[in-house]
């Protein structure tokens, strides 16, 4: 186990959050219920799939999403699920160390992180490069980002 791995665990503890391996929706390798405080993972997945999987859906738990059959409210929970996951499991500096030997080409940096490509690409959506500066999850307004970076 890494430690990525054991921090996910660890998080999902402190949340008193039950992770269980069973049987999920075809097409699909967790499932959460917020209000039952239960995440249902599919057996079998490999360790990079595996990680990026229980980061998402201990998002969906962090966040208190709650089942909608409604498009655009589920696409929202997802987005915003995946981020969470990223942001717990990529920092800013390792994201630099690999876009830089990695030439920003994405699968690439995706394995040396240990993460999935998707996991890769929400991480970078949550990023913002003005001039010099990138924001980590910049917001409407003056001050209002997770965090700032100056960069050459």
């Amino acid at each position: 186990m890494t430690p990525i791995d054991a921090y996910l665990e660890d998080l999902a503890r402190q949340g008193g959050i039950h992770i269980e391996y069973g049987r999920v929706p075809t097409g699909r390798d967790g499932q959460s219920w917020t209000d039952r405080k239960l995440t249902r993972l599919r057996p079998g997945m490999a360790a990079r799939l595996h990680r990026c999987v229980l980061a998402h859906e201990l998002g969906h738990h962090a966040l208190g999403h709650q089942p909608t059959q409604f498009g655009p409210v589920h696409a929202k929970q997802e987005r915003a699920a995946e981020e969470w996951g990223a942001l717990r499991l990529i920092t800013l500096d390792d994201y630099r160390h690999v876009e830089e030997i990695r030439d920003g080409h994405v699968g690439a940096m995706a394995i040396d992180l240990g993460v999935m490509r998707t996991t890769l690409e929400a991480f970078q959506a949550v990023l913002l490069r003005i001039g010099d500066t990138v924001y980590v999850q910049p917001k409407m307004g003056a001050g209002q980002w997770t965090h700032r970076v100056e960069v050459a």
